[in-house]
């Protein structure tokens, strides 16, 4: 795990990813944390459904950077190191990668683990945002390069209900986690 805590300017890669997230929110989604089968590698639930962790995919999949594989692969060399919330044996392609500990614990093993704090100066476009929301449920977003009306944080493009939005929510829950990430 590699802890960052100065402030940096943005990759290229993190812009295109930022830029790459706000296209989903052009796409009408209902939220829909049912189980389904998926094709391997890059399967994804279907178009006009997602969760959260569905953002996060998509958004990773339009840079060419399939979640589904990487987290499936990783978790067959290392189930012992993700979460046991769920009871599995084993690694389950279909849903691995759609929960957010596992994407944490993904993110903590290959990408950096960046400082959590309550400055939004401390949250660059690009980066990934966990968050508690209280009896044991977790929510997952990614900053983007859109401004909040007073001009002092970066907006958030999540899905917690209402589909795929980009919102003024990175204070809203108690943040747990905080990633950048890019596939060398």
């Amino acid at each position: 795990m590699v802890l960052v805590f100065e402030t940096k300017s943005q990759t290229e890669f993190q812009i295109h990813l930022s830029d790459s997230t706000l296209t989903l929110t052009k796409q009408k989604v209902t939220y829909d944390p049912s189980y389904f089968r998926l094709n391997y590698p890059n399967g994804d639930v279907p178009s006009n459904k997602g969760v959260c962790t569905d953002v996060v995919i998509r958004a990773y999949r339009k840079v060419g950077i399939d979640l589904q594989q990487l987290v499936h692969e990783d978790m067959q060399k290392n189930f012992e190191k993700y979460p046991k919330n769920w009871g599995l044996k084993k690694p389950d392609k279909n849903i691995d990668h759609r929960r957010v500990p596992n994407l944490m614990t993904y993110f903590s093993r290959f990408g950096k683990v960046l400082s959590s704090s309550q400055n939004g100066n401390d949250y660059k476009p690009g980066e990934i945002v966990c968050w508690n929301l209280g009896g044991g449920i977790t929510h997952i977003g990614i900053i983007v390069n859109k401004k909040s009306t007073d001009n002092k944080r970066y907006l958030v493009v999540h899905n917690i209900g209402s589909g795929q939005v980009l919102a003024d929510c990175l204070f809203n829950f108690k943040i747990i986690g905080h990633y950048e990430f890019e596939k060398q």
